[in-house]
């Protein structure tokens, strides 16, 4: 009676075994590895407290004090498509965020999963932002571009932090680059996108 159980587990190794080499057979190789596509399905706000920013100068009630501003979480949801007649592995991917092409974050995530042949695998990246950290990389990054828009840096983080779960304004991926293998075959892939 142990016997069919036993069977049936040896039937799904093989099977799973002859999934993962290209069920038909094909072997990934440098001139037919295709890249696969990654698109933003679309961007959610999951994590939220509004929009505040206190400076060192206000005493906490309790702790130190120091420059703080809002969190807020972001998922970025990615289809990632394999054109190819064999699997996948999709080994890591990074890329910058950026509100209204002011860039204030970068985010990675060294995941890995498989994407069977054919397939469209969903890929969510958690970020998490303040308003803080978003305030020193504008004025960094974006500080003279900021003043040709004739903008307050101030005015943008209260805009884009009070607007962001409505999708009020364009979301950038910016310079991503997500790393596949496939056999002997590993590339990188670059991806740019906007939501919405």
């Amino acid at each position: 009676m142990r016997r069919k159980p036993i069977v049936f587990a040896i039937l799904c190794c093989v099977l799973v075994a002859f999934m993962m080499t290209g069920c038909a057979g094909v072997q990934p190789t440098k001139s037919n590895f295709q890249d696969p596509k990654i698109t933003l399905s679309h961007v959610e706000v999951p994590y939220y407290t509004g929009y505040w920013y206190f400076s060192k100068k206000v005493k906490p009630t309790k702790g130190s004090a120091g420059n703080y501003g809002a969190p807020m979480g972001l998922g970025f949801v990615f289809d990632i498509e394999n054109p190819n007649g064999f699997p996948v592995l999709m080994e890591g991917i990074k890329f910058s965020i950026a509100f209204e092409e002011f860039e204030l974050n970068t985010v990675s995530s060294n995941e890995m999963q498989w994407i069977p042949a054919g397939k469209t695998n969903q890929l969510r990246v958690n970020a998490i932002m303040d308003a803080r950290s978003a305030l020193l990389s504008l004025l960094v990054t974006g500080g003279f571009k900021l003043k040709e828009a004739g903008m307050s840096p101030w005015d943008a983080l209260e805009k884009w932090w009070t607007q962001a779960p409505d999708a009020s304004y364009p979301i950038y991926v910016q310079q991503g680059t997500a790393i596949f293998s496939a056999g002997d075959v590993t590339r990188g892939v670059s991806f740019n996108a906007q939501f919405p």
